[in-house]
């Protein structure tokens, strides 16, 4: 009987896995002309470094014929006082629960939507205080609440698809400046809805993808370019923000280069409210010089004819590895703004927006450790 129990408490064991894991990134950041007053900061950035603070769980179970329960908790934070992010969700970057097989996986909760998936292999600066986010902060924030996502890899093409039932219920968090839209709301179907397609190859050189996403309007929703114009109100389930994209990136021994192109289309039903459109174009490089030293690039530029706003950007970054898990970077950027345009450099977490017409240099030194 004891031999009997041991020997299925083995079985159990070795169908499944539980593993912690985290990041813990931070550093001084410099940030010139941060107010109105032209005045610079010296701080620990509240969101970002290299890569954002997160502590996570995640586990699979065996089910046998190749399918596998699957889960992901994952809780970003900020270091630099000990705050949770994305609205102050206790599992604000992810949380979901599926079923993986050989046809794919279906999962359930809050998760990125098919934007982030497909932008990961061509961008290669990534979730960083000065990349892409700091001229379209949904990119590095790409989630939706109450989504279903389905993702299926076949050699080297990737397609997904995802449907959110309500986007957003604890705004700012997830989706800056762009409000709340919790969605479900009886009588209006399509209220708060996100939904999402993505399809990419990668082979062993390189890599082409293309996105596509639509957020509906709702109750408290708003569409923020982060330009220093005031954000577009979507109030009806009829006001459309959609982002296409494109991108590819091509390696050649231990250098990477890539580029891509972000649109973005705002459409209300109101005519008392504008529509809006704007492109955000980026090419990158990555080399790893040493074992332990990855130096990287990006330079970025957007136009948004219908604010009249645009702005160019560049950031190089170089990362020192101290082992497999901790390293030191040390990066700098600096974003040049249009007559009318206030773009910040720094994705760090607010409070450094600048004049409309005035450029900004960041510079940053920091540390992260994973685990």
């Amino acid at each position: 009987m004891c031999s009997a129990l041991s020997a299925a408490s083995t079985a159990a064991v070795a169908q499944t896995s539980v593993t912690l894991y985290g990041v813990i990134d931070t550093g001084i950041e410099y940030v010139s002309h941060a107010n109105a007053a032209g005045d610079h900061v010296l701080r620990m950035p509240g969101v970002t470094g290299e890569l954002p603070s997160r502590w996570g769980v995640r586990g699979t179970e065996d089910l046998g014929s190749g399918y596998s329960a699957v889960f992901t908790l994952e809780s970003g934070f900020n270091v630099r006082a000990g705050d949770s992010g994305q609205g102050g969700r206790l599992f604000g970057r992810q949380a979901f629960v599926g079923i993986k097989g050989p046809q794919g996986t279906l999962a359930f909760g809050r998760q990125y939507t098919m934007t982030y998936l497909a932008l990961a292999g061509a961008d290669l600066i990534g979730p960083d205080i000065y990349g892409l986010g700091s001229l379209d902060a949904y990119v590095p924030n790409a989630r939706a609440d109450n989504s279903v996502t389905y993702v299926n890899t076949l050699h080297n093409l990737t397609l997904g698809a995802g449907y959110s039932f309500g986007r957003d219920a604890a705004g700012t968090g997830n989706s800056p400046g762009a409000g709340t839209c919790a969605g479900s709301l009886p009588g209006a179907a399509t209220a708060c809805r996100d939904w999402s397609v993505m399809g990419k190859y990668d082979a062993a050189s390189f890599g082409v993808a293309a996105s596509y996403e639509e957020q509906r309007g709702g109750p408290n929703a708003a569409a923020n370019f982060f330009d220093g114009v005031a954000p577009t109100v979507l109030a009806s389930s009829s006001d459309k923000d959609a982002r296409a994209h494109i991108s590819a990136y091509a390696k050649f021994g231990d250098a990477k280069i890539s580029a891509g192109w972000l649109n973005r289309r705002v459409d209300t039903e109101s005519a008392a409210v504008a529509d809006v459109r704007s492109n955000l174009f980026f090419i990158g490089a990555s080399y790893l010089a040493t074992p332990a030293l990855l130096v990287d690039g990006e330079a970025y530029r957007i136009i948004n004819k219908d604010h009249d706003t645009r702005a160019a950007m560049g950031t190089l970054r170089g990362t020192y590895f101290l082992s497999k898990r901790t390293a030191l970077y040390a990066q700098g950027s600096y974003l040049a703004n249009s007559a009318k345009a206030r773009y910040s450099v720094s994705g760090g977490g607010g409070g450094t927006t600048p004049v409309a017409g005035t450029g900004q240099a960041g510079i940053m030194l920091g540390m992260r450790h994973m685990f």
